[in-house]
C-alpha cells in the first residue's frame, strides 16, 4: 500500500500509460502527461492522438497567423472540454553567444514550467506570441482529461495505469503510433507481453 500512496504523490509532473485493460476508448493506448494531481482531482493531456486539424486552421478562426510547419496538427488532449485550447512547447531559448534571441512574451505570467523541457502556455495572449514566433518544438492541443477527487488513485490501484517520467523527447520526437510502445519500453515492459497478458498482474 506504501509503494501505492508514493506513487500517488508524484503523479505529477509525470507520464500515465494506459493497459490495455483500460476499455474506455478515449484512453486505449494512451499516454497522458500529468499536469495536476491533488485531493481535489486530477488533469492531464493525452499526448499521443494528432486530429486532423491543422494548427494554421484552428488559429485562423482565431484570427491569428501561424508562422510555423504548415504540416503541423491540433492534437487531442482528452474528452474534457473540448474546445479548450492549450499549448505545450520546450522553454523559451535563452541569449547567450549563438542562442536564438529570447521569445519576448514566453517568460513572464501565463507560461508554467512544470518538467524538463516542457512549458504549458493558456492565455490569449502567450498563443498570440507562440503563434508568431513558435519555439520548434510546439504542441497545440484541444480539450483535457480530467479525474475527480479519488478517482485516478482508484484506477491506478486497478492497475489501470503505469506511471513513467515526463519526458520531452519521448513527446516531442516520438511518432504517435509508436509512442505508447516507447513509453512502455521505457519502463522495461514488454508491449507484446501485456496485450498477450491483458494486462501486469
Amino acid at each position: 500500500m506504501h509503494v501505492v500512496d508514493l506513487q500517488e504523490a508524484e503523479l505529477a509532473p509525470g507520464l500515465l500509460v494506459a493497459m490495455p485493460h483500460l476499455l474506455d476508448p478515449n484512453f486505449h493506448r494512451a499516454v497522458v502527461l500529468m499536469i495536476e494531481h491533488n485531493e481535489e482531482g486530477s488533469f492531464g493531456l493525452v499526448v499521443n492522438r494528432p486530429s486532423t486539424m491543422s494548427v494554421s486552421a484552428l488559429l485562423g478562426a482565431l484570427d491569428m497567423n501561424w508562422r510555423g510547419d504548415n504540416s503541423a496538427v491540433v492534437w487531442t488532449g482528452g474528452p474534457v472540454m473540448p474546445t479548450s485550447g492549450w499549448v505545450l512547447h520546450e522553454p523559451s531559448p535563452r541569449v547567450g553567444p549563438g542562442a536564438p534571441t529570447l521569445q519576448s512574451g514566453l517568460e513572464n505570467d501565463g507560461t508554467v514550467s512544470f518538467a524538463p523541457g516542457i512549458d504549458l502556455s493558456t492565455s490569449p495572449d502567450k498563443l498570440r506570441v507562440i503563434a508568431d514566433a513558435p519555439p520548434e518544438r510546439t504542441r497545440f492541443l484541444l480539450g483535457y482529461a480530467g479525474w475527480g477527487p479519488g478517482q485516478l488513485a482508484t484506477e491506478m490501484a486497478r492497475g489501470s495505469w503505469l506511471h513513467a517520467e515526463a519526458d520531452a523527447d519521448l513527446i516531442f520526437e516520438t511518432p504517435s503510433d509508436f509512442l505508447w510502445e516507447t513509453a512502455l519500453r521505457s519502463l522495461g515492459v514488454s508491449p507484446e507481453s501485456l496485450v498477450q497478458s491483458s494486462g501486469v498482474h
